[in-house]
Protein backbone atom coordinates (compact mmCIF):
# COMPACT_ATOMS: atom_id res chain seq x y z
CA UNK A 1 0.00 0.00 0.00
CA UNK A 2 1.49 3.32 -1.12
CA UNK A 3 0.41 6.08 1.23
CA UNK A 4 1.68 9.63 0.94
CA UNK A 5 2.59 11.24 4.25
CA UNK A 6 2.62 14.65 5.83
CA UNK A 7 6.29 14.99 4.93
CA UNK A 8 5.36 14.49 1.26
CA UNK A 9 2.79 17.28 1.50
CA UNK A 10 5.20 19.63 3.27
CA UNK A 11 7.84 18.92 0.63
CA UNK A 12 5.35 19.89 -2.07
CA UNK A 13 4.67 23.17 -0.25
CA UNK A 14 1.66 24.34 1.76
CA UNK A 15 2.34 28.05 2.34
CA UNK A 16 -0.85 29.95 1.68
CA UNK A 17 -2.68 26.75 0.79
CA UNK A 18 -5.81 25.47 2.51
CA UNK A 19 -5.36 22.14 4.27
CA UNK A 20 -8.28 20.23 5.79
CA UNK A 21 -7.18 18.03 8.71
CA UNK A 22 -9.37 15.35 10.23
CA UNK A 23 -8.20 15.12 13.83
CA UNK A 24 -9.46 12.99 16.68
CA UNK A 25 -10.32 15.43 19.45
CA UNK A 26 -12.99 13.28 21.07
CA UNK A 27 -11.92 13.80 24.66
CA UNK A 28 -13.89 13.04 27.84
CA UNK A 29 -15.56 16.00 29.53
CA UNK A 30 -16.86 16.69 33.01
CA UNK A 31 -19.18 19.55 32.20
CA UNK A 32 -16.89 21.86 30.25
CA UNK A 33 -13.71 20.50 31.83
CA UNK A 34 -11.53 18.14 29.80
CA UNK A 35 -10.61 15.21 32.06
CA UNK A 36 -8.11 13.55 29.70
CA UNK A 37 -6.50 15.72 26.98
CA UNK A 38 -4.46 12.84 25.54
CA UNK A 39 -6.03 12.90 22.08
CA UNK A 40 -5.59 16.66 21.81
CA UNK A 41 -1.93 16.35 22.73
CA UNK A 42 -1.48 13.60 20.13
CA UNK A 43 -3.03 15.81 17.41
CA UNK A 44 -0.78 18.80 18.02
CA UNK A 45 2.40 17.74 16.13
CA UNK A 46 0.69 17.47 12.73
CA UNK A 47 -1.25 20.70 13.19
CA UNK A 48 1.84 22.56 14.39
CA UNK A 49 3.91 21.42 11.39
CA UNK A 50 1.24 22.61 8.97
CA UNK A 51 0.71 25.97 10.68
CA UNK A 52 4.42 26.65 10.97
CA UNK A 53 4.81 25.83 7.26
CA UNK A 54 2.26 28.52 6.42
CA UNK A 55 -0.81 26.43 5.66
CA UNK A 56 -4.30 27.76 6.24
CA UNK A 57 -5.40 24.94 8.51
CA UNK A 58 -9.04 23.89 8.80
CA UNK A 59 -9.66 21.17 11.40
CA UNK A 60 -12.64 18.82 11.39
CA UNK A 61 -13.35 16.72 14.48
CA UNK A 62 -16.19 15.28 16.51
CA UNK A 63 -17.07 15.04 20.19
CA UNK A 64 -19.42 12.44 21.56
CA UNK A 65 -22.58 11.33 19.80
CA UNK A 66 -24.83 14.35 19.28
CA UNK A 67 -27.20 12.47 16.97
CA UNK A 68 -26.77 14.64 13.88
CA UNK A 69 -27.93 17.94 15.36
CA UNK A 70 -26.29 20.83 17.26
CA UNK A 71 -26.13 20.20 21.00
CA UNK A 72 -24.29 22.66 23.30
CA UNK A 73 -23.23 19.73 25.49
CA UNK A 74 -21.05 18.48 22.64
CA UNK A 75 -19.61 21.78 21.47
CA UNK A 76 -15.90 21.81 20.69
CA UNK A 77 -15.48 25.07 22.60
CA UNK A 78 -13.42 23.57 25.45
CA UNK A 79 -11.34 21.66 22.89
CA UNK A 80 -10.55 24.84 20.93
CA UNK A 81 -9.22 26.50 24.09
CA UNK A 82 -7.04 23.51 25.02
CA UNK A 83 -5.79 23.14 21.46
CA UNK A 84 -4.83 26.82 21.30
CA UNK A 85 -2.84 26.53 24.50
CA UNK A 86 -0.95 23.48 23.26
CA UNK A 87 -0.31 24.94 19.81
CA UNK A 88 0.79 28.27 21.24
CA UNK A 89 -1.39 30.14 18.75
CA UNK A 90 -4.98 31.33 18.44
CA UNK A 91 -7.50 28.76 17.28
CA UNK A 92 -10.75 30.08 15.86
CA UNK A 93 -13.90 28.05 16.51
CA UNK A 94 -16.54 28.22 13.80
CA UNK A 95 -20.12 28.55 14.94
CA UNK A 96 -21.19 25.77 12.59
CA UNK A 97 -19.75 22.89 10.57
CA UNK A 98 -19.92 24.09 6.95
CA UNK A 99 -22.40 26.94 7.24
CA UNK A 100 -22.06 30.68 6.78
CA UNK A 101 -19.77 31.23 9.76
CA UNK A 102 -17.41 28.41 8.81
CA UNK A 103 -17.27 29.62 5.20
CA UNK A 104 -16.67 33.25 6.18
CA UNK A 105 -13.94 32.33 8.64
CA UNK A 106 -12.23 29.99 6.17
CA UNK A 107 -12.21 32.71 3.52
CA UNK A 108 -10.51 35.05 5.99
CA UNK A 109 -7.68 32.69 6.92
CA UNK A 110 -4.09 33.72 6.28
CA UNK A 111 -0.93 31.64 6.32
CA UNK A 112 -0.44 29.90 9.67
CA UNK A 113 -4.03 30.40 10.86
CA UNK A 114 -5.95 27.54 12.45
CA UNK A 115 -9.74 27.18 12.25
CA UNK A 116 -11.58 24.45 14.16
CA UNK A 117 -14.98 23.63 12.74
CA UNK A 118 -17.80 22.95 15.17
CA UNK A 119 -18.52 19.30 15.93
CA UNK A 120 -18.78 17.62 12.53
CA UNK A 121 -21.36 15.20 13.89
CA UNK A 122 -23.75 18.11 14.29
CA UNK A 123 -24.31 17.51 10.56
CA UNK A 124 -26.27 14.28 9.98
CA UNK A 125 -24.50 13.71 6.66
CA UNK A 126 -21.23 12.92 8.47
CA UNK A 127 -22.35 9.47 9.60
CA UNK A 128 -25.00 8.81 6.94
CA UNK A 129 -25.14 5.37 5.32
CA UNK A 130 -26.17 7.17 2.11
CA UNK A 131 -23.07 7.65 -0.04
CA UNK A 132 -24.54 10.70 -1.78
CA UNK A 133 -25.29 12.41 1.54
CA UNK A 134 -21.74 11.88 2.78
CA UNK A 135 -20.33 13.08 -0.54
CA UNK A 136 -22.45 16.22 -0.25
CA UNK A 137 -20.90 17.08 3.12
CA UNK A 138 -17.46 16.19 1.78
CA UNK A 139 -17.89 18.69 -1.06
CA UNK A 140 -18.92 21.35 1.46
CA UNK A 141 -15.79 20.62 3.50
CA UNK A 142 -13.62 20.84 0.39
CA UNK A 143 -15.11 24.27 -0.34
CA UNK A 144 -13.59 25.52 2.92
CA UNK A 145 -10.03 24.85 1.69
CA UNK A 146 -10.52 25.32 -2.05
CA UNK A 147 -9.98 22.99 -4.96
CA UNK A 148 -6.21 23.45 -4.70
CA UNK A 149 -6.33 22.35 -1.07
CA UNK A 150 -5.23 19.07 0.48
CA UNK A 151 -6.56 16.62 3.03
CA UNK A 152 -4.58 15.21 5.95
CA UNK A 153 -6.02 12.23 7.79
CA UNK A 154 -4.74 12.40 11.36
CA UNK A 155 -7.64 11.04 13.42
CA UNK A 156 -6.65 7.43 13.95
CA UNK A 157 -9.54 6.91 16.35
CA UNK A 158 -12.01 7.26 13.46
CA UNK A 159 -10.24 5.60 10.50
CA UNK A 160 -12.39 2.48 10.99
CA UNK A 161 -15.45 4.59 10.13
CA UNK A 162 -16.62 5.27 6.57
CA UNK A 163 -17.68 8.84 7.31
CA UNK A 164 -17.67 12.02 5.27
CA UNK A 165 -14.77 13.78 7.02
CA UNK A 166 -12.76 10.55 7.24
CA UNK A 167 -13.34 8.75 3.97
CA UNK A 168 -15.24 10.81 1.39
CA UNK A 169 -13.07 13.93 1.51
CA UNK A 170 -10.07 11.74 0.66
CA UNK A 171 -11.73 10.90 -2.65
CA UNK A 172 -12.02 14.60 -3.55
CA UNK A 173 -8.66 16.05 -2.52
CA UNK A 174 -5.02 14.90 -2.63
CA UNK A 175 -4.90 12.97 0.64
CA UNK A 176 -2.08 12.29 3.06
CA UNK A 177 -1.55 10.44 6.32
CA UNK A 178 -0.71 12.74 9.20
CA UNK A 179 2.10 11.86 11.56
CA UNK A 180 -0.27 10.29 14.06
CA UNK A 181 -2.06 8.03 11.57
CA UNK A 182 1.22 7.02 9.91
CA UNK A 183 2.76 6.11 13.26
CA UNK A 184 -0.31 4.16 14.42
CA UNK A 185 -0.51 2.18 11.18
CA UNK A 186 3.19 1.30 11.38
CA UNK A 187 2.80 0.03 14.95
CA UNK A 188 -0.20 -2.12 14.10
CA UNK A 189 1.52 -3.58 11.06
CA UNK A 190 4.36 -4.59 13.38
CA UNK A 191 1.85 -6.34 15.65
CA UNK A 192 0.18 -8.20 12.80
CA UNK A 193 2.90 -8.86 10.23
CA UNK A 194 6.06 -9.57 12.19
CA UNK A 195 5.53 -9.68 15.96
CA UNK A 196 8.52 -10.91 17.91
CA UNK A 197 7.65 -13.94 20.04
CA UNK A 198 6.59 -14.68 22.70
CA UNK A 199 3.56 -12.50 21.90
CA UNK A 200 1.18 -11.71 24.78
CA UNK A 201 -2.18 -9.95 24.55
CA UNK A 202 -4.17 -8.59 27.49
CA UNK A 203 -7.85 -7.80 26.92
CA UNK A 204 -10.05 -6.18 29.55
CA UNK A 205 -13.13 -4.02 29.50
CA UNK A 206 -16.74 -4.83 30.18
CA UNK A 207 -18.19 -6.66 27.17
CA UNK A 208 -17.18 -9.92 25.53
CA UNK A 209 -19.15 -8.87 22.45
CA UNK A 210 -16.79 -5.92 21.94
CA UNK A 211 -13.74 -8.20 21.92
CA UNK A 212 -15.11 -11.48 20.55
CA UNK A 213 -13.81 -11.01 17.01
CA UNK A 214 -10.34 -9.98 18.14
CA UNK A 215 -10.13 -12.96 20.51
CA UNK A 216 -11.15 -15.27 17.66
CA UNK A 217 -8.52 -13.73 15.39
CA UNK A 218 -5.66 -13.48 17.87
CA UNK A 219 -6.01 -16.62 20.00
CA UNK A 220 -4.45 -18.93 17.38
CA UNK A 221 -1.74 -16.35 16.60
CA UNK A 222 -0.41 -15.42 20.05
CA UNK A 223 1.33 -17.27 22.85
CA UNK A 224 -0.76 -15.88 25.71
CA UNK A 225 -4.12 -14.10 25.84
CA UNK A 226 -5.05 -12.70 29.26
CA UNK A 227 -8.74 -11.92 29.85
CA UNK A 228 -9.72 -9.54 32.64
CA UNK A 229 -12.19 -6.78 33.37
CA UNK A 230 -15.93 -7.24 33.38
CA UNK A 231 -15.87 -9.59 30.41
CA UNK A 232 -13.93 -12.18 32.42
CA UNK A 233 -17.12 -13.01 34.33
CA UNK A 234 -18.85 -14.23 31.19
CA UNK A 235 -15.95 -16.66 30.75
CA UNK A 236 -16.10 -17.70 34.40
CA UNK A 237 -19.83 -18.33 34.00
CA UNK A 238 -19.05 -20.39 30.88
CA UNK A 239 -16.78 -22.55 33.07
CA UNK A 240 -19.75 -23.25 35.34
CA UNK A 241 -18.80 -20.91 38.18
CA UNK A 242 -21.22 -18.69 40.07
CA UNK A 243 -20.41 -15.02 39.46
CA UNK A 244 -22.82 -13.44 41.96
CA UNK A 245 -23.99 -10.04 40.79
CA UNK A 246 -21.02 -9.50 38.47
CA UNK A 247 -21.47 -8.12 34.98
CA UNK A 248 -22.14 -10.89 32.44
CA UNK A 249 -23.43 -11.14 28.89
CA UNK A 250 -25.74 -14.14 28.94
CA UNK A 251 -25.93 -14.18 25.14
CA UNK A 252 -22.15 -14.61 24.92
CA UNK A 253 -21.77 -17.55 27.30
CA UNK A 254 -21.83 -20.16 24.53
CA UNK A 255 -19.26 -18.19 22.51
CA UNK A 256 -17.04 -17.96 25.60
CA UNK A 257 -17.43 -21.70 26.18
CA UNK A 258 -16.40 -22.41 22.58
CA UNK A 259 -13.32 -20.19 22.88
CA UNK A 260 -12.29 -21.93 26.10
CA UNK A 261 -12.66 -25.34 24.48
CA UNK A 262 -10.55 -24.37 21.48
CA UNK A 263 -7.93 -22.12 23.07
CA UNK A 264 -7.92 -23.08 26.74
CA UNK A 265 -4.13 -23.38 26.83
CA UNK A 266 -3.69 -19.83 25.56
CA UNK A 267 -6.48 -18.03 27.45
CA UNK A 268 -5.67 -16.93 31.01
CA UNK A 269 -8.55 -16.02 33.36
CA UNK A 270 -8.52 -14.46 36.85
CA UNK A 271 -7.84 -16.79 39.79
CA UNK A 272 -9.25 -14.39 42.37
CA UNK A 273 -11.28 -11.18 42.31
CA UNK A 274 -12.02 -8.19 44.50
CA UNK A 275 -15.78 -8.13 45.01
CA UNK A 276 -18.04 -5.38 46.31
CA UNK A 277 -21.51 -5.32 47.81
CA UNK A 278 -22.48 -2.42 45.54
CA UNK A 279 -21.11 -0.50 42.59
CA UNK A 280 -19.65 2.47 44.46
CA UNK A 281 -16.27 3.91 45.40
CA UNK A 282 -16.94 3.33 49.11
CA UNK A 283 -18.45 -0.14 48.80
CA UNK A 284 -17.64 -2.95 51.22
CA UNK A 285 -15.06 -5.25 49.62
CA UNK A 286 -13.44 -8.65 50.01
CA UNK A 287 -11.06 -10.74 47.92
CA UNK A 288 -12.36 -14.19 47.00
CA UNK A 289 -11.44 -17.04 44.65
CA UNK A 290 -12.80 -16.55 41.14
CA UNK A 291 -14.97 -19.65 41.55
CA UNK A 292 -16.36 -18.55 44.93
CA UNK A 293 -18.04 -15.19 44.37
CA UNK A 294 -20.83 -14.81 46.97
CA UNK A 295 -24.40 -14.20 45.87
CA UNK A 296 -25.20 -10.50 45.72
CA UNK A 297 -21.54 -9.45 45.41
CA UNK A 298 -19.99 -8.22 42.17
CA UNK A 299 -16.43 -8.50 40.93
CA UNK A 300 -14.84 -5.10 40.28
CA UNK A 301 -11.11 -5.91 40.13
CA UNK A 302 -8.66 -8.79 40.03
CA UNK A 303 -6.86 -9.95 43.13
CA UNK A 304 -3.20 -10.69 43.97
CA UNK A 305 -3.30 -14.35 42.85
CA UNK A 306 -4.63 -13.22 39.47
CA UNK A 307 -1.85 -10.68 39.19
CA UNK A 308 0.82 -13.31 39.89
CA UNK A 309 -0.85 -15.57 37.30
CA UNK A 310 -0.96 -12.80 34.70
CA UNK A 311 2.53 -11.58 35.56
CA UNK A 312 3.91 -15.04 34.89
CA UNK A 313 2.05 -15.11 31.57
CA UNK A 314 3.73 -11.84 30.53
CA UNK A 315 7.17 -12.85 31.76
CA UNK A 316 9.78 -12.62 29.02
CA UNK A 317 7.24 -11.60 26.36
CA UNK A 318 8.84 -9.78 23.44
CA UNK A 319 5.59 -8.24 22.17
CA UNK A 320 2.68 -7.11 24.38
CA UNK A 321 -0.66 -5.59 23.32
CA UNK A 322 -3.02 -4.36 26.04
CA UNK A 323 -6.58 -3.13 25.51
CA UNK A 324 -9.01 -2.65 28.36
CA UNK A 325 -8.62 -2.16 32.14
CA UNK A 326 -8.77 -5.12 34.52
CA UNK A 327 -11.09 -3.37 36.97
CA UNK A 328 -13.08 -0.24 37.66
CA UNK A 329 -9.93 1.86 37.85
CA UNK A 330 -11.90 5.09 38.22
CA UNK A 331 -12.58 3.99 41.83
CA UNK A 332 -9.30 3.87 43.83
CA UNK A 333 -10.44 0.73 45.66
CA UNK A 334 -10.59 -1.16 42.36
CA UNK A 335 -7.61 0.35 40.51
CA UNK A 336 -4.92 -1.95 41.89
CA UNK A 337 -5.22 -4.69 39.29
CA UNK A 338 -4.97 -2.30 36.34
CA UNK A 339 -2.04 -0.48 37.93
CA UNK A 340 -0.21 -3.71 38.70
CA UNK A 341 -0.74 -4.93 35.14
CA UNK A 342 0.54 -1.66 33.68
CA UNK A 343 3.61 -1.76 35.93
CA UNK A 344 4.30 -5.35 34.83
CA UNK A 345 4.13 -4.29 31.19
CA UNK A 346 6.50 -1.40 31.95
CA UNK A 347 8.95 -3.88 33.49
CA UNK A 348 8.87 -6.06 30.39
CA UNK A 349 9.29 -2.99 28.18
CA UNK A 350 12.40 -2.03 30.13
CA UNK A 351 13.73 -5.53 29.39
CA UNK A 352 13.24 -4.95 25.66
CA UNK A 353 9.64 -5.92 24.94
CA UNK A 354 7.65 -3.95 22.35
CA UNK A 355 4.54 -2.82 24.24
CA UNK A 356 1.41 -1.22 22.82
CA UNK A 357 -1.44 0.22 24.88
CA UNK A 358 -4.51 -0.04 22.68
CA UNK A 359 -6.22 3.27 23.22
CA UNK A 360 -9.55 4.03 24.85
CA UNK A 361 -9.90 3.23 28.54
CA UNK A 362 -6.44 1.65 28.72
CA UNK A 363 -4.75 4.88 27.65
CA UNK A 364 -6.99 6.83 30.02
CA UNK A 365 -6.01 4.47 32.84
CA UNK A 366 -2.31 5.07 32.20
CA UNK A 367 -2.85 8.81 32.54
CA UNK A 368 -5.40 8.65 35.38
CA UNK A 369 -3.10 6.44 37.44
CA UNK A 370 -0.24 8.85 36.64
CA UNK A 371 1.94 6.19 35.06
CA UNK A 372 4.72 7.20 32.69
CA UNK A 373 3.44 7.25 29.10
CA UNK A 374 7.00 7.10 27.82
CA UNK A 375 7.53 3.85 29.70
CA UNK A 376 5.47 2.03 27.05
CA UNK A 377 6.63 1.60 23.46
CA UNK A 378 3.42 3.10 22.07
CA UNK A 379 0.09 4.36 23.38
CA UNK A 380 -2.59 4.29 20.71
CA UNK A 381 -5.27 6.95 20.38
CA UNK A 382 -7.80 4.63 18.76
CA UNK A 383 -9.10 1.65 20.71
CA UNK A 384 -11.79 0.62 18.23
CA UNK A 385 -9.56 1.17 15.22
CA UNK A 386 -6.74 -0.79 16.84
CA UNK A 387 -9.00 -3.74 17.58
CA UNK A 388 -10.48 -3.84 14.08
CA UNK A 389 -7.00 -3.72 12.56
CA UNK A 390 -5.93 -6.62 14.78
CA UNK A 391 -9.07 -8.51 13.73
CA UNK A 392 -7.72 -8.35 10.18
CA UNK A 393 -10.35 -5.89 8.98
CA UNK A 394 -9.73 -3.24 6.34
CA UNK A 395 -9.98 0.25 7.82
CA UNK A 396 -11.78 2.50 5.30
CA UNK A 397 -9.96 5.65 6.39
CA UNK A 398 -6.59 3.97 5.79
CA UNK A 399 -7.53 2.12 2.61
CA UNK A 400 -8.75 5.32 0.92
CA UNK A 401 -5.30 6.88 1.38
CA UNK A 402 -3.83 4.32 -0.97
CA UNK A 403 -4.76 6.72 -3.77
CA UNK A 404 -3.20 9.66 -1.94
CA UNK A 405 -1.06 12.29 -3.58
CA UNK A 406 -2.94 11.96 -6.86
CA UNK A 407 -5.12 14.67 -8.30
CA UNK A 408 -8.77 13.69 -8.17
Amino acid sequence: MAISTLDDLLAAGVSGRGVLVRSDLNVPLDGSKITDPGRIAASVPTLKKLAEAGAKVVVAAHLGRPDGAPDPKYSLGPVAAELAERLGRHVQLAGDVVGQDALARSEGLTSGDVLLLENVRFDPRETSKDDSARQSLARDLVELVGEDGAFVSDGFGVVHRKQASVYDVATLLPAYAGDLVAAEAAVLRRLTESPERPYAVVLGGSKVSDKLAVIEHLAPRVDTLVIGGGMAFTFLLAQGHSVGGSLVQEDQVENAKSLLQRYGSVLKLPLDVVVADTFAADAQTQTVAADAIPDGWMGLDVGPASHRHFRQALSDAKTIFWNGPLGVFEFPAFAWGTRALAEAIVEETAKGAFSVVGGGDSAAAVRTLKLGEDDFSHISTGGGASLEFLEGKTLPGIAVLDRSGQER
